[in-house]
Formats: structure tokens, sequence, C-alpha cells
């Protein structure tokens, strides 16, 4: 007897596209996603789903409008983030989030402008944006989700990679220093900073959710799986496998020195809410350093009304006198 085995059917996307857009309206986060963008590209057990979702939670539970929320991304896995979000979103050149941020919220101080992007992007080609923009305290959301590599150019190992983790640039185990990058944030002037696990969900929504009440430059890492660019050659597991590494090796402490928060290959994970601090932020000292200053300079340069209405007829009698 011969056994017939189950064989999937072969995927097509313009099918699920389809299929997607008939639901169109049904799932409660719908508004917030362009249904036409997907099947997203991410690979399974990848922990970006779980991080945008949480985003879209955060923003759904302090009722922000969409028009009045502004993504901005940069390359890599990360950066497709722009791309799935039904909101006024920039997906912009490589490491150059934060300057396109900067430039967006001076523009429009009113919008919630967020910068979404990963490891390689803000710390490597970005880190000098990265510590200038928290240095000016400028009223940023970020969201770096670490996954220790650069996942979408084939694994390379970055800022971030652990000490003897191989990756496709150091097949006999990376010899560099890694980036804390929560006592780098906090270094470089960050008011909010916040490290989570794709395990914590819900505390990393809560955390996106004091970001966005609270003015400055805010920080938020999210340690996430990359089974296929750094799971597989360190011999990690699935994306399921490392969550479970999150879960049980997760120690939440909140409001400690983040130079005693550092992520290691082995050893517990750090994670919680270190930074929370008061500072003016650019947009507050430009108004009350500059531009009150520039107004006030305005002011004593032009003439007081009456006299600029007298020396105005005065101009006019010459003029009639002259032609007399």
């Amino acid at each position: 007897m011969k056994i017939k085995l189950f064989e999937p059917e072969p995927f097509r996307p313009a099918e699920a596209r389809e299929k997607i857009d008939k639901s169109h309206g049904l799932h409660p986060d719908d508004r917030y996603l362009k249904p036409g963008r997907i099947p997203h590209i991410w690979c399974s057990g990848c922990g970006l789903g779980i991080v945008l979702t949480a985003f879209i939670k955060a923003i759904d539970g302090l009722q922000i409008p969409i028009d009045r929320c502004a993504v901005v991304s940069g390359i890599g896995c990360t950066g497709r983030v722009a791309g799935y979000l039904n909101m006024d979103t920039y997906h912009t050149t490589h490491g150059r989030a934060i300057p396109f941020a900067t430039g967006l919220k001076i523009a429009r101080p009113d919008m919630e402008v967020v910068v979404f992007s990963g490891d390689g992007d803000l710390f490597a080609i970005g880190g000098n944006h990265f510590i200038h923009g928290a240095r000016r305290n400028m009223d940023l959301t970020v969201l770096c989700v670490n996954n220790f590599n650069y996942g979408m150019t084939g694994g390379q190992s970055g800022p971030t990679t652990h000490m003897a983790a191989r990756t496709t640039t150091t097949p006999y185990g990376n010899c560099e220093y890694p980036f804390n990058l929560t006592h780098l944030a906090f270094a470089s002037g960050a008011v909010f900073v916040a490290r989570w696990t794709t395990f914590h969900a819900r505390y990393l929504i809560d955390s996106i959710k004091k970001a966005f009440r609270k003015p400055g430059f805010k920080f938020i890492e999210v340690v996430s799986p990359c089974p296929t660019g750094y799971g597989r050659p360190n011999r990690l597991g699935s994306g399921l496998d490392q969550m479970k590494v999150y879960r049980d090796r997760s120690e939440i402490r909140n409001r400690i020195d983040p130079i005693e928060a550092p992520l290691e290959l082995s050893g517990p994970i750090v994670v919680g809410e270190f930074v929370d601090r008061e500072k003016p932020t650019f947009l507050d000292r430009y108004r009350e350093d500059v531009m009150s200053k520039v107004e006030k300079s305005r002011q004593s340069a032009s003439p007081p009304p009456a006299q600029a209405g007298q020396e105005s007829l005065s101009h006019e009698h010459a003029i009639v006198s002259q032609s007399r």
C-alpha cells in the first residue's frame, strides 16, 4: 500500500493578498495596517511582528490619531515596518532615520514622531546621529529592535554582536566588544531608557505608552530573535527556542544604572525601565533661548506704531511739497 504524504498547497502571494483584502475591516488592528502589503517578508520565528503589534496596541490604547503619528524607519528588516503601517511613514536611507525624524519634528512639532530601526542601522552608520539626537534631547521615540546582526543582508556582525558569536563575517567568532545600547543612550542624554525582549510584550506596550507621554528623547531597546541570520550559525534554535531563553533567563530590574545591564550570550538578560528623568527638550530651549530673543530684537528694531505713522505722514508731506 502506497502512503500518500501530505503536500501543502504552493504559496501564491496574489491569492493571499486577495483573501486579506476581502477580510478588510474585520481585524481590530486593521486600520493601522496596509492589508495589501501583507504577507510580510519577515522569517518564521522573527520577533518583528511582536514589536509592531506592541506599537499598534500602544497608540490604540492612547487613542493617538493616525494623522498625528509619523513613523521614520531605516534600512534592514526592521525598516520594512514603514511599509506595513497605514500612517505617514518615511523609509529613509541607511543610518539616516534620526536626521529625517529630527527635521520632521522641527517642522511639525504637533506630530508624534517615532523612529523604528535595527541595531545595525541605528548604531553603526547611524551611531553619530543617535548620540547627537539624544544629546539635543530631540522629542523623538526611538524603538530599536536588536537581533545582534545585519539580518537582511546576510547575517553579518554588527555593533551589538556578542563576543565569540559566529556570523558570516566572523566565522571563527566575533572578537569585538559589543555596545550596551541602554548605557549609550543614557550617557548621550536620553530622558527615558528601557529594554525588553519580545517575550515581554505587555511590558513593552506599557513602556511605549510612557514614552509617548514623555517629552524628550526616549529610547526603547527590544531584544528579538533572528533564527535565520543569527540563531542558525550560533545554534540557538528556532524563534520559539529563543523566546524560551528570554523567559527563563530574563531578570526585571527597574531603575538601575544601565552600565549594570550588559547583554551577554550567556548569563542573565537584564530588562526593565532603567532611566526616567526630566529635562527641557530641544524645541523648548530653542523657543526660550533663540526665538524669544529674535522676537525681542525685531520689536526693538521696528519703530512704535504711532511714530511709524508720523514718519509716513511726514514723508507724504515732503512729496507733496516737492510736487508744488
